[in-house]
């Protein structure tokens, strides 16, 4: 197989295994970097399983019918979804026990779980004459932790994207199974400082690599991207946020005081709410906009409308550690970026502009605004376009690649 790109992982067998399936409707790392690899190495991308209680609830939606066709064998189960690239919706249904207590029966059936998935990734793997794979991992802790026993990759690769045992659905189960899953696997790969120090205390082959953006999806050079109809309505200057509006990641009560404390501007929000926003006095307030989910291809026309971007979030210890994505989208289009004071934030203090209060929001929101010269434009789009997910995956294979010389 002739190498295209920079890809330092060439003419293998990849099977991606993520909590992000690749029908999910948001961006997703896990996805543009298959993409990458499928250019010099052929992947199978497998779907996050079904379980249960999923099927019980969420039976009428369009995602899991098609599942449930899948499942009825009325279609098939792996996609060819492009050059090198294949998508596996797993024929199985896995028992959902992240309500029990740790103990004895958890373990045995979150292994029965991990049997069902294996089976279903050996079965297209084969027919697929897959060999001598590599597992790439995107933060499937539970249902990813006896992967490298039942299908005994050549290698099992662990990405590290998120703080996830903070989340409620790992709660109970997730801090003991991730340490223990990154403890066997042969590398970590994580997307900040602060996850990969983390991963090292449990495997030392583990690295920071930062991550990428769809530079082209956002570059406006010759100003060829339209503004939505639905943000050119809206009066400047407008500060806006895209990305799902999650009270688990966002500071709602900043975002109320931002709103009140600049009623001369407008706070316009792209993506989908969860309940608390839904109920949230956000509402209440005449210059908030919510202009719900959109098509990942038309976050650049609600983007351009933006005078200053901003990422209000919760520090937490599910946000702490995390490199939001959208942060090198909002620069990529040369944006003035506000964004909350993070250890990782650091990374990009040059050009966003940091706040741990309401009143250093307030304070930078102004200043973004008044210093938004072409040369600062100009930097925000240099520091996103040494971004990629081509150079973010080279970092990925260099390490794998140390991994393996170590070892």
């Amino acid at each position: 197989m002739k190498a295209t790109t920079t890809n330092m992982i060439i003419g293998r067998d990849i099977v991606i295994v993520s909590m992000q399936s690749w029908d999910v409707e948001i961006g997703s790392n896990c996805k543009n970097i298959a993409a990458e690899l499928a250019k010099d190495n052929r992947v199978l991308y497998v779907n996050y399983p079904l379980d249960r209680i999923t099927v019980l609830r969420d039976r009428k939606d369009p995602k899991v019918k098609k599942r449930l066709s899948i499942l009825a064998k009325k279609q098939k189960d792996i996609e060819h979804i492009g050059p090198n690239l294949w998508n596996l919706y797993p024929r199985t249904i896995l028992e959902s026990i992240t309500w029990l207590p740790p103990g004895t029966l958890y373990q045995k059936l979150n292994y029965l779980n991990n049997s069902r998935f294996s089976k279903r990734i050996k079965e297209a793997a084969d027919y697929l004459e897959f060999k001598d794979i590599i597992i790439f991992n995107d933060n499937l802790i539970e249902r990813g932790l006896y992967l490298k026993e039942l299908l005994k990759p050549a290698s099992y690769i662990y990405y590290l994207r998120d703080n996830l045992n903070y989340n409620p659905y790992h709660r109970k189960h997730g801090e003991k199974a991730e340490k223990e899953l990154i403890s066997k696997v042969d590398v970590v790969v994580a997307n900040s400082d602060f996850l990969a120090d983390y991963a090292r205390k449990y495997n030392g082959h583990s690295y920071m690599v930062g991550q990428g953006c769809e530079i082209d999806l956002f570059r406006d050079e010759d100003d060829s991207i339209p503004i939505a109809e639905e943000i050119a309505s809206i009066p400047s200057p407008i500060i806006g946020y895209i990305g799902a509006l999650t009270s688990l990641r966002l500071d709602i009560a900043l975002m109320i005081g931002i709103a009140a404390s600049l009623p001369e501007m407008n706070l316009v929000l792209v993506g989908p709410e969860d309940e608390a926003f839904e109920k949230s006095a956000l509402h209440e307030l005449e210059n908030v906009y919510f202009l719900n989910k959109r098509p990942p291809e038309q976050l650049p026309n609600f983007l351009k409308g933006f005078d200053v971007a901003l990422n209000p979030q919760l520090v937490n210890d599910l946000t702490i550690g995390n490199y939001p994505r959208k942060i090198d989208e909002y620069l990529a289009m040369g944006k003035p970026t506000v964004s909350t004071k993070t250890p990782f934030m650091d990374y990009f203090k040059g050009d966003v502009y940091l706040a741990a209060t309401l009143s250093e929001y307030v304070q930078m929101i102004k200043k973004a605004l008044a210093e938004n010269t072409p040369e600062r434009i100009a930097s925000r789009k240099n520091t996103a376009s040494l971004h990629t997910w081509a150079k973010s995956v080279e970092a990925i294979g260099e390490s794998y690649l140390k991994s393996i010389k170590n070892k």
